[in-house]
């Protein structure tokens, strides 16, 4: 393939190369890795959800960035990547799960709330006129006495996971999880490895800079701040 050919199918969102690539898919990929990283842990108690603020300045103010997100009583969500898309993808979720909530009188599910958002994902593949969004959501929930944990993709597809990192220093993150997760975590247990995993991938990295939400039995809640410096504290130490 030359590069005059290459150009031409770089510039379609909807269309296929030759070897079977949507180079607008890809690229959103990689805008989602130059986001800062976003851990998400399943435990037996429920999910826990922990993200990096990074602000451009230190006159910004840190509660004005957004990345972990209510979406209804058992049902939170947190971004990776360009933050607008991420806004666009959570106000969807909010409107698709309060939707479901006022048709059949009870909450929407985990799974069924993912697939609905990836789906609306998965449409700015297929048709002209639109771009991929260049964001991933970490879906968590409990329901039926247990936590689900799910990530979206550019490309539209849903995985379910135990622990996922997505974002920047995905792999790094990803192999330190793999190493220290098991099935028998407590919701403590996820706070402490989701904050020592976000650690792992910046050593400059302070407590402050640390958000993290729990999806449990009783609910979405965040995460004070005297909890997570003590994970972090725990995670310095080790």
């Amino acid at each position: 393939m030359n590069r005059n050919d290459k150009q031409a199918y770089d510039r379609g969102t909807s269309l296929f190369s030759p070897d079977g690539r949507i180079y607008q898919v890809e690229y959103a990929r990689e805008a989602v890795k130059r986001g800062a990283p976003v851990v998400g842990v399943r435990t037996g108690d429920g999910v826990v959800l922990a993200v990096r603020r990074s602000t451009a300045s230190s006159l910004m103010e840190p509660t004005s960035i957004e990345k972990l997100h209510k979406l209804d009583v058992h049902l939170g969500a947190a971004s990776a990547g360009h933050v607008a898309d991420a806004r666009k993808l959570v106000d969807f979720a909010r409107q698709t799960a309060q939707r479901e909530r006022l048709r059949y009188g009870e909450p929407m599910g985990v799974e069924a709330l993912t697939k609905a958002i990836t789906d609306d994902i998965q449409e700015s593949t297929q048709y002209g006129g639109t771009r991929p969004y260049g964001a991933s959501l970490l879906i968590a929930g409990y329901e039926n006495g247990r936590g689900q944990l799910f990530a979206t993709d550019p490309s539209g597809t849903p995985q379910e996971w135990k622990a996922v990192a997505i974002g920047g220093h995905r792999e790094d993150i990803q192999g330190l999880l793999e190493e220290e997760y098991t099935d028998d975590l407590s919701l403590g247990d996820g706070i402490s490895i989701a904050v020592r995993a976000l650690r792992s991938s910046d050593e400059e990295l302070t407590s402050e800079e640390i958000s993290v939400a729990t999806i449990s039995e009783d609910g979405y809640h965040s995460v004070e701040g005297e909890t997570v410096a003590e994970a972090f504290g725990d995670a310095a130490e080790e």
